[in-house]
């Protein structure tokens, strides 16, 4: 194959650091798949980090009001199980965006309907993976009785903007949005 030129790709992660990598003019498709799987990990260790900082919020909470019940039960397996699987389906779900070229985190409905990937099996695999599986993982790691109530009330929170979100969905995509609705579950 021969080389027509280079570019730079940038990768950001949440905003926090851009990494750069040159890549061919005409790269292929397996090279691009990797790009996005790696742009997809490093969007993703981010949402670990939150898990964490919302677990450590919990355990603060625990302390101020001494509420201890659940640090006693040995929850680490457990937690580790959600935050192994929390991550690897936000990865995935995350990847079906970037190979599609579409950005994750927007103010505006997306343009395009994904119902491939994990999108076949949750309408929400983004949030189900993060709100769900690595919060509550690391919570659950930490072994937070006030972060499980915060985890919760953050699921709470999160399916009244879904609720919101499809009827922007709806409106956007008509029948295709309600006959996929239909199909599959907004949460599992």
């Amino acid at each position: 194959m021969a080389c027509r030129g280079t570019h730079i790709v940038e990768i950001k992660h949440s905003g926090f650091q851009k990494f750069k990598i040159d890549i061919l003019e005409s790269p292929d498709v397996g090279l691009v798949m990797v790009i996005n799987l790696l742009k997809s990990i490093l969007h993703n260790i981010g949402v670990l980090a939150a898990g964490f900082a919302f677990a450590l919020l919990g355990s603060w909470l625990d302390i101020v009001f001494k509420i201890f019940w659940i640090q006693f039960m040995d929850l680490t397996v457990p937690g580790a199980i959600l935050l192994a699987a929390g991550f690897t389906l936000r990865v995935w779900a995350t990847f079906d965006f970037y190979q599609r070229k579409m950005k994750v985190i927007v103010l505006q409905p997306q343009t395009s309907l994904i119902t491939t990937g994990p999108y076949r099996y949750s309408r929400n695999p983004l949030y189900l993976g993060g709100n769900v599986f690595i919060f509550g993982g690391a919570v659950l790691m930490l072994g937070s009785t006030c972060g499980l109530i915060l985890t919760v009330v953050n699921i709470l929170a999160v399916d009244f903007m879904i609720r919101r979100e499809e009827k922007q969905l709806e409106k956007i995509f008509g029948q295709e949005f309600i006959d996929y609705k239909s199909r599959v579950r907004r949460w599992i």
